[in-house]
């Protein structure tokens, strides 16, 4: 650097010397780097020229480039120093620091901390807060590879090794340190970060003491929208930033970082830069001020002097730089204490803010051979070329293994080998090592590992987690410490030792993360087996060794390579039944295990342990060899010479013994179809090897050599006896025989085993022989085995016999069966005949010029070959293309496909076929592709987007070899395809597999524009091809062969290709009910048929024979004996005589056979056809009388079906004729039908309508034979119900669902007769009725539909009411009742009823109802509406009082027993005075409390207070104290309420009074007190606030209103006044019983009082018990709610923090959730945690509820909190939304409530002046305008009405304006 600072003076320039300028031109056209030795002799020859020069002037001169060159020393890692400001890239980023590349192949590292003081500061929030925060990017989202950077050296570290590391700084404050606020200038280039994110821009720290940046939003738009992908600048984000406007000295200054300003942007003179400021990456105008070999010296802002590198010219203008040059150079370092600043002149550095390109070199890792050198550096290393005469360096450290460098090794010329070991993107450089170590490294980069491979490392260290190995430059791996041995080791130090070279297996590589895992296991290491790096490698019988990572009852769970694992069943770990895996294997265990299963999509893999036992068959055959040597053992793999061909197979002789056996011709392929291919080809003499022995017997030894058996003996997965054979297993086998009830399938090993017709396929099996054939390879699933019958029973079916994914075994199969065809092609170019070999030679996709030999009458194209003159080349029909061709015409024909049987090749002319598209085709991709040929295994299809050749399979498994004809695949037909290989390879053809059969799409789909009837079915028999013109006529007798078979039709081919259908209703003349007549028809059948009509190929309707489409059209034709055999028959033709017209020949209740095409899910009815141009329509309804049927109809009918329908009528508008199954469906009299109810009518019956659009009533008489409560409650809308037609008077049906009238014949009992008229009734006769009314005489009874009776009030009850209006309310419209008929008047029709029990035997009709009676409101007539009762019953209605709550009165008073009981208490919390006031004691008992809305809480604030002494208004059902149910004269006198005297002291006079006789006079008064008290009882017996005094009479009650929570808690609390928890318990039971499941709150209500129950009297066991079932008969929600309230009332407050904590997890979204937990911990003086729990809200719930959720938290701040806060809250809500006048309402009122007359008028004042809708504003104002009036004076009430109208007047003045 010394001589740096000589040659590089700080600032000035100087006058060039004329000398150097001499020097200068002779040095300017040569090439820089080229210091070679010739130029050295030619100066030496010069120099011998002049005589006068003297050797010490060649000294001088030698001297000089010396000092030259070292002016121009490039940067080594010595030149760097602390506080160095440098230019970098970005090269790699991980998690916690970021790799930056640096002039002259330096590199340095940022920690994380070092990116600004605002990310460390969110990294440090992280880290405390032990979770993400919001809007924190990592490292690897803030900067990306490639982007330039300015960084300060921060320090220059020496390792533990010796090796220097470089620490670097990106943060601002330490970059920009030396600039100051005043020296900022606009147009200054700098960088920054960004600090926060404001309303109309970032704030960006730039690091200048004093200053604050600002980037507006406007300026970072386009930034934002191309680099950033449309989101906002985040926290830490670096930025090139210019400045645009400097304000306040420096204080304040404006960015931007537009790319066209950054790109642009000069350091300037105006700028005032000094050698102090100048920062790296500023681009600035210079002028070379010297040219040298090493590189030049530049002039740059006037005053300063620069360095540039040979490094840093530009490539494209070395050897052009002369002196004065002006060139653009950026600053690419300055030393802070020479000042000696360093630039490049390469264009990528002189655009700042842009990223470099070119990242890495492709040849990383290569070692190069003879590599010269350039030149070379004593302080930082070498410079060499390569051989594309690109230039390579290599760093000092890296051009020696020993540290003694002997400089001479490296003068330019001089060769060295060297590997590639890195890339510099800052100099665009590779960077070399010529180390020995390096160069003969196994791996450079973790890139490089293989998993699975064996590699060489060296100990570095023993930790207790495992060791770690060295294993190439910068490379270490973990062997963890599961993985130092085949067993556990306790003291591995003992074995490992720091320096030992170890050989290790890589288990996992990950080279992003630089991550490696490697094992010592030494079973694994030295494992010969194939390795599972992915799932699939993980083939069935695969064999490999894996590690046992967790061992569980259920199994063992093995680790391979990369992670992949798969599980060991219990079943499939030993032959024997292990019952506890833990006590037998341990996790770190090396097993050897076979891949039973594996399922790569879902990662999932099945093995087993047990398939490894069997012996190696090899073994086995050796062993027999040895006993006789001619015996050859079943299982054993062989290899066999071809004897001679005889039918059946093979006959050949095994090696090397000459032993004869037989090879069957279907056994020598898995391939159906390649089996004779096979066949043909082989000859004898020809060799076959791993020929499968199958069995052998004394007559002959049968071989297979099918691959699948083969590999499935290999891999020892062919069980040898029944005893290894479990259910479950899948087995590899072929088909030994069919026949009608199964197929027995053969296993290598000899077993064998029968698949039922059953579960042969998933599909119905008619015949096992078109699903199978004999020597077919399957798969089987064992189901059922008999050891000691030896059976077993398979299944075929593919859901139970996959091997995988269909996809995977597809193209499997696929390539199979092509290399099978492929070493069929080896077999025919071995023949002499060069026809053959012509074959053999032609692959699909090739191009042919050809010559047409004819046209076949088919349409198809025979073509004859110049060169060959016997080869066969066809293309049919479809592949002509429609193309007119005559014999001789040359024409191009692509291969599709080469027949190695028949000899022929397959060719087409399509166009888009000899077109194909080149174009750049993904594997894994998927495409439309049209099938273009059908081969047995597989089809060729052509992609439609550039005609590329594919291949694919027909069959996804082995088993799947048979498709219905609606599943078999067309030529012409589009298919979705997967491609799985890119390139065509030896077969000409892609490989892919089928994508969903739903995406294949028919060849001739109809336009859109073209229309059919409604539901024709395409048949694609009929849509194949173009249409042959024919000249047939209506009543033409024409032969055809039947082509397909429908369920509704058949199509038939007649002569000339002419296309035929024959109709279902055309085959018979007369059909069967039930039966298919298509099924008649057999495919292949000839038929002889007469023309009945011709239908349009378009539009499928029928043309008569004058329509010239007609020689186009579909033929249609009947092969009805009666119209083949005469010449009558019926012409199908639409335009000769209308459709409506033959509809309406058609009459009503007329019988038709017709044939089902469909059922229409949607409409409701079933489409049927009666001949091929009439169809029908059969309503549902009208389908059966069954509601089985009805309910699956697809189950009853099929399609194709012949039905028997009765006409209903034509449906003219839609050309339709309708149809009924079950008559003629007139609906008279008598007639049973189906409906729907389409209304319920409470109290009345029901509406039901029936087809075509006639209605029905049913009354509630005719709902059923037994009469109910709730008649009406079963029946809903659309409900479909079977009615009888009572009458149809008036054009109004009346209907009856009497069962036993709609189904007489089940003579079921009728316990309510139907009664039409009083003939019906009988005196003296029980019926039962429903209320219809009461009247001023008595109760109207209904008793059916038209007949009415009346029980006047003294028959109605034992008991009278004072007021009859009560009647009504006792009574409701709808009860039902028993009456006996008292007197009957025929003429009148009047039924004089009795309801009284002693007429009827049944309860009082009074004493049932205590529901209505105990409505009645208290003595002064103050009634509620009903709807007013019903209502509000929510909040803790059914919880049982807390401990507080519950008062049991201690024994020693003298008290009333049972005269408290249950109070309700109007408003929660506040008890209200019962007693009566002559009352002497006090009421004891149990209070209920229950908490109404607050309307009736307003209400009760108004009532007088005397009403309250007074019982209150009940809610919907209360008990009151007092009533009695059955009263007889004896016991009327304790019942009484009391009059100053005991019960006791009545009962002691009793006696007394009885010994003295009484007279007359006492006896008349004693009647009088009798009369006056039964009166007062009647009274009080009426009272409303009397209550049940025993069990018994609470059983009375809530028989009567089972549903009514109240009543249940009444009887609750009536058991826990007296203690008997058990007994409160069993009536809760009860209650949860017997409430209706409808009666939701009612039931909570109880689950809540149990709850309570169990929380005061119970364990916490009963209390869980209790809420878990409540939580699943409830909403969980609220069960959790109730129970939190419940916990906290008892001061509970864990149990109840707890609960909170499992509630905010389950219900994380419910934000009552979150308000409530807070309002506990506010309650709690918990204010800290509370606001907590308000950030977890707002970070939880969705951003629409943070404003309710906010506010409500602020409420709860004002009433439990801190109100300063709170009002703090909602001051920042109303900042960001002013306009929220929900907010202000609420702020308003809390603040009103809390807050002081100042603080409120304030917020007046501030929402009056806001800028709301004029209806807003009324009512801010009346709101302001109401609370002066309340609290100000007359002042303040003017005041606020000054102020609205001024606003009126301003709104006015504006909508004038």
């Amino acid at each position: 650097m010394a001589a740096v600072e000589e040659s590089f003076p700080r600032g000035g320039t100087r006058k060039i010397h004329k000398s150097e300028k001499s020097y200068q031109q002779s040095v300017e056209h040569d090439n820089l780097f080229d210091i070679s030795t010739e130029e050295e002799s030619t100066k030496r020859k010069k120099n011998q020229k002049g005589p006068a020069k003297t050797k010490k002037l060649k000294i001088e001169k030698r001297e000089k480039v010396k000092s030259v060159k070292e002016k121009f020393e490039i940067l080594g890692i010595e030149s760097l120093c602390e506080g160095m400001r440098i230019l970098g890239c970005v090269k790699e980023v991980n998690e916690l620091e970021l790799v930056i590349s640096l002039p002259n192949g330096l590199q340095g590292f940022v920690q994380v901390t070092e990116i600004c003081d605002a990310y460390t500061r969110k990294l440090n929030e992280q880290v405390a807060q032990e979770e993400p925060v919001k809007d924190l990017l990592h490292l690897p989202e803030l900067f990306s590879p490639g982007m330039l950077v300015r960084c300060v050296v921060s320090s220059v570290n020496v390792t533990d090794k010796g090796k220097k590391s470089v620490k670097l700084s990106l943060n601002p404050r330490n970059v920009n340190r030396v600039l100051s606020a005043e020296a900022l200038k606009p147009g200054m280039l700098l960088t920054g970060t960004v600090s926060s994110l404001e309303d109309h821009g970032y704030l960006v720290d730039v690091g200048v003491g004093g200053t604050r940046a600002f980037l507006p939003l406007q300026k970072a738009q386009e930034y934002v929208k191309q680099k950033n992908k449309g989101a906002n600048l985040k926290v830490g984000q670096y930025l090139h930033c210019v400045i645009e406007e400097v304000k306040g000295g420096g204080g304040v200054v404006s960015l931007s970082i537009e790319q066209s300003e950054v790109s642009a942007a000069l350091a300037t003179q105006e700028q005032n830069w000094t050698l102090n400021s100048l920062l790296p990456g500023l681009v600035v105008k210079a002028q070379v001020q010297k040219v040298t070999p090493f590189g030049l010296t530049l002039n740059f802002l006037t005053f300063f002097t620069g360095l540039v590198d040979f490094m840093h010219l530009d490539p494209k203008k070395v050897g052009t730089y002369f002196s004065h040059q002006a060139v653009r150079a950026c600053i690419i370092c300055v030393h802070p204490r020479t000042r000696a600043v360093r630039l490049s002149l390469r264009s990528i550095f002189l655009q700042p803010g842009r990223p470099l390109t070119r990242l890495s070199c492709q040849h990383v890792g290569a070692v190069l051979q003879d590599v010269p050198v350039q030149g070379f550096f004593n302080k930082a290393g070498a410079t060499f070329r390569l051989k594309d005469g690109a230039l390579a360096y290599a760093r000092l450290s890296h051009l020696s293994d020993s540290k003694n460098l002997k400089p001479e090794a490296f003068k330019p010329g001089n060769t060295h080998k060297c590997r590639i070991i890195d890339y510099s993107q800052m100099d665009e450089l590779a960077l070399l090592s010529l180390r020995t170590s390096v160069i003969e490294a196994q791996y450079l980069r973790y890139h490089d590992i293989r998993i699975g491979a064996v590699i060489k490392g060296t100990v570095l260290t023993i930790k207790p987690f495992g060791l770690l190995v060295k294993v190439g430059e910068q490379m270490r791996g973990l062997v963890p410490a599961v993985h130092l041995a085949d067993i556990l080791m306790k003291s591995p130090e003992k074995k490992y030792h720091i320096g030992d070279e170890v050989k290790c297996r890589v288990l996992f590589c990950d080279p992003e993360a630089k991550k490696l895992i490697m094992t010592l296991k030494k079973t694994l290491v030295t494992s010969k087996l194939p390795v599972i790096t992915c799932y699939e490698d993980a083939k069935p019988g695969l064999q490999t060794h894996g590690t046992i990572v967790r061992v569980k009852d259920y199994g063992c769970i093995v680790k391979f390579y990369n992670d992949v694992q798969g599980l060991v069943p219990k079943h499939e770990l030993s032959a024997q039944y292990i019952p506890d895996p833990e006590k037998v294997f341990y996790t770190g265990q090396v097993v050897k295990v076979a891949v039973l299963n594996c399922e790569p999509s879902k990662e999932r893999m099945l093995l087993s342990f047990k398939l490894l036992s069997d012996q190696e068959p090899k073994n086995e055959s050796v062993g027999h060899s040895q006993k006789n040597e001619k015996v050859i053992s079943v299982g054993q793999l062989v290899d066999v010479k071809i004897l001679e061909k005889t039918k059946g197979g093979l006959q050949v002789a095994v090696l090397p013994h000459s032993v004869p056996a037989f090879l069957p011709t279907p056994h020598l392929s898995d391939h159906v179809a390649n089996g004779p291919l096979l066949y043909r080809w082989l000859q004898a003499g020809d060799t076959l090897h791993r020929v499968l022995c199958l069995s052998q017997n004394e007559r002959q030894v049968l071989l297979c050599r099918k691959p699948a058996l083969v590999s499935t003996v290999e891999g020892g997965q062919d069980p040898k006896n029944f005893s290894e054979i479990q259910p479950g297993m899948l087995l590899l086998g072929f088909v030994k025989s069919i026949k009608d009830y199964g197929v027995f399938v053969q296993f290598p090993s000899g077993l064998s085993g029968l698949a039922p017709k059953a579960i042969m396929s998933d599909k119905f099996v008619t015949n096992p022989s078109d699903h199978f054939v004999e020597g077919q390879t399957v798969v089987a699933k064992v189901t059922k085995v008999d050891e000691e019958k030896q059976r077993m029973l398979l299944s075929l079916r593919l859901s139970d016999c996959r091997l995988g994914t269909s996809s995977s075994a597809s193209l499997l199969l696929l390539s199979q069966c092509l290399e099978e065809l492929q070493g069929v092609r080896s077999l025919m170019s071995s023949r002499d005949s060069v026809l053959i070999q012509t074959l053999a030679e032609m692959t699909p996709g090739t191009v042919l010029d050809l010559a047409v030999q004819e046209v076949l009458e088919d349409g198809s194209v025979a073509f004859s070959g110049s060169a060959v003159p016997d080869l066969v080349l066809r293309a049919s029909r479809y592949h002509r293309a429609g193309q007119d061709v005559e014999s001789g015409q040359k024409k191009k024909a692509v291969i599709l496909s080469v027949d190695m049987l028949k000899l022929e090749v397959h060719v087409s002319l399509r166009k888009e076929l000899l077109n194909r598209k080149a174009r750049k085709l993904k594997k894994g991709s998927e495409h439309q592709a049209t099938v273009q040929h059908l081969e047995e295994a597989f089809a060729v299809a052509s992609l439609v987007e550039t005609g590329h050749l594919v291949a694919f399979s027909l069959a996804s498994h082995l088993n799947d070899t048979f498709r219905f004809d609606s599943e078999k695949l067309q030529v012409g037909q589009e298919v979705s395809l997967v491609l799985k290989t890119t390139e065509p390879g030896v077969t000409g053809l892609l490989l892919a597999v089928e994508g969903p059969a739903a995406k294949r799409v028919l060849r001739q789909a109809r336009k859109d524009s073209e229309t059919v009837d409604e539901g024709e079915d395409d048949d694609p028999a009929l849509a194949a091809g173009p249409r042959k013109k024919h000249t047939l006529a209506i009543g033409d007798l024409v032969t055809g062969t039947v082509k397909s078979v429908k369920p509704t039709h058949a199509v038939v081919t007649l002569e000339g290709g002419v296309v035929g259908c024959i109709h279902a209703s055309r085959i018979l003349d007369e059909v069967p009910e039930g039966t298919a007549p298509t099924a008649a028809l057999k495919v292949g059948k000839t038929v002889t048929a007469r023309v009945i009509g011709g239908r349009d190929v378009k539009t499928f309707k029928f043309l008569p024979i004058s329509h010239p489409r007609f020689v186009q059209t579909i033929l249609e034709l009947s092969v009805r004996p009666s119209e083949v055999e005469q010449a009558g028959h019926s012409a199908l033709d639409t335009y000769s005589a209308s459709l409506v017209g033959k509809i309406q020949q058609y009459q009503a209740g007329q019988t038709v056979t017709c044939f089902l095409k469909k059922y229409n899910v949607v409409k409701k009815w079933l489409e049927v056809d009666i001949a091929p141009d009439i169809r029908g329509r059969i309503p549902l309804l009208l389908t059966s009388l069954s509601f089985k049927v009805l309910k699956r109809p697809d189950k009853k009918f099929q399609i194709g079906q012949a039905l028997r329908a009765t006409v209903v009528g034509p449906d003219t508008s839609k050309e339709f004729l309708c149809l009924s199954l079950i008559g003629p469906h007139k609906l008279e009299r008598g007639e049973v039908a189906m409906g729907r109810v389409v209304k319920v009518t409470p109290r009345e019956g029901l509406t039901v309508a029936f087809p075509f659009g006639k209605t029905g009533t049913v009354s509630i008489f005719h709902v059923s034979d037994s009469y109910s409560e709730t008649p009406l409650e079963e029946f809903v809308p659309q409900k479909v119900v079977r009615c009888y037609v009572l009458s149809t008077a008036d054009h109004v049906l009346t209907l009856s669902l009497r069962s036993s009238r709609t189904n007489p014949e089940t003579k079921s009992k009728v316990e309510d007769p139907e009664i039409n008229s009083t003939q019906d009734i009988k005196e003296g006769q029980l019926l039962r009725g429903y209320v219809r009314s009461i009247k001023p005489n008595g109760v109207l009874l209904g008793l059916g539909p038209s007949v009415v009776g009346l029980a006047q009030f003294s028959h109605v009850s034992q008991r009278s009411l004072a007021k009859k209006d009560l009647y009504s309310k006792y009574l409701p419209e709808g009860r039902l009742l028993t009456a006996k008929v008292l007197r009957l008047n025929h003429s009148k029709n009047l039924v004089e009823l009795s309801l009284l029990p002693a007429d009827t035997g049944k309860p009082d009709v009074l004493c049932v109802s205590p529901e209505l009676l105990l409505q009645e409101t208290d003595t002064k007539g103050e009634e509620e509406s009903p709807e007013r009762k019903g209502k509000n019953l929510h909040g803790r209605a059914g919880e049982l009082p807390s401990k507080e709550q519950v008062k049991v009165k201690k024994p020693g008073k003298r008290e009333r027993p049972d005269s408290g009981g249950a109070q309700v208490s109007p408003r929660g919390g506040e008890r209200v005075s019962k007693r009566q006031k002559a009352g002497p004691w006090e009421e004891d008992g149990v209070d209920v409390y229950y908490r109404e809305g607050e309307e009736q809480i307003a209400e009760m604030r108004l009532l007088p207070k005397g009403t309250l002494t007074k019982p209150a208004e009940a809610p919907r059902l209360r008990l009151s104290s007092g009533f009695l149910w059955d009263v007889g004269l004896d016991s009327l006198t304790p019942a009484l309420p009391p009059r100053g005297e005991s019960s006791d002291s009545e009962e002691d006079e009793k006696p007394h009074q009885a010994t003295k006789k009484k007279s007359k006079k006492e006896r008349e008064l004693e009647k009088q007190k009798a009369e006056k008290e039964l009166s007062r009882i009647e009274e009080a017996l009426m009272d409303p606030g009397r209550q049940p005094e025993s069990a018994d009479d609470f059983d009375r009650l809530v028989l009567s209103s089972p549903n009514s929570s109240i009543l249940w808690l009444q009887y609750m609390a009536f058991h826990l006044q007296a203690t008997e928890i058990e007994k409160a318990r069993a009536v809760a039971e009860r209650a949860l019983k017997t409430i209706s499941f409808r009666e939701e709150q009612e039931k909570l209500n109880v689950w809540v009082a149990l709850l309570n129950l169990e929380n005061m009297y119970g364990s916490p066991e009963s209390l869980s018990k209790a809420f878990e079932r409540a939580v699943q008969y409830n909403e969980p929600l609220k069960v959790f709610l109730h129970l939190a309230d419940i916990y906290a009332k008892s001061e509970k407050f864990q149990e109840a923090g707890e609960l909170y904590n499992r509630m905010l997890k389950r219900f994380r979204q419910e934000k009552a959730v979150w308000i409530r937990y807070g309002a506990f911990l506010l309650r709690r003086s918990q204010a800290g945690a509370s606001r907590r729990v308000l950030q977890r809200a707002l970070e939880c719930l969705p951003a629409k509820e943070h404003m309710d959720v906010i506010a409500k938290f602020a409420q709860l701040e004002f009433q439990l909190g801190d109100a300063e806060r709170a009002k703090a809250i909602f001051e920042n809500m109303l900042s960001t939304y002013p306009k929220r006048t929900d907010v202000w309402s609420v702020y308003i009122d809390l603040t009103i409530k809390h807050g002081s007359q100042k603080e409120v008028r304030d917020i007046f004042e501030r929402v009056i002046h806001l800028s709301l809708a004029p209806k807003k504003m009324k009512f801010f104002f009346k709101r302001y305008l109401d609370y002066e009036k309340q609290h100000g004076t007359e002042k303040d009430v003017l005041a606020v009405k000054a102020k609205a109208l001024e606003y009126v007047e301003a709104k006015s003045a504006a909508l004038g304006d």
